[in-house]
């Protein structure tokens, strides 16, 4: 039981990264942008981390479909080993 709680844990770490990493990343080059131009609106920033957070879901949701997938069957095959009680 442990063991899958960790695995679960490490595959909700590596699925979410690309999201993270795109709005994370898109924040850091709007703050930039805003920091050399002097403007501040907030819309600025919030409109395109949705946006690059979008892409990168569209971008990586085969590879996270395929892993979620692979995880539940072994979920699903680790509970069909399990005695009663």
């Amino acid at each position: 039981m442990q063991n899958l709680i960790t695995e679960a844990l490490y595959l909700i770490l590596i699925l979410s990264a690309p999201m993270l990493l795109a709005a994370i990343g898109t924040g850091l080059l709007i703050s930039i942008f805003q920091a050399t131009t002097q403007i501040q609106e907030q819309t600025l920033s919030f409109v395109p981390k949705i946006i690059a957070t979008f892409v990168a879901v569209i971008w990586a949701g085969p590879r996270i479909a395929t892993e979620l997938e692979q995880f539940m069957v072994k979920v699903f095959g680790d509970i069909s080993q399990m005695g009663p009680g």
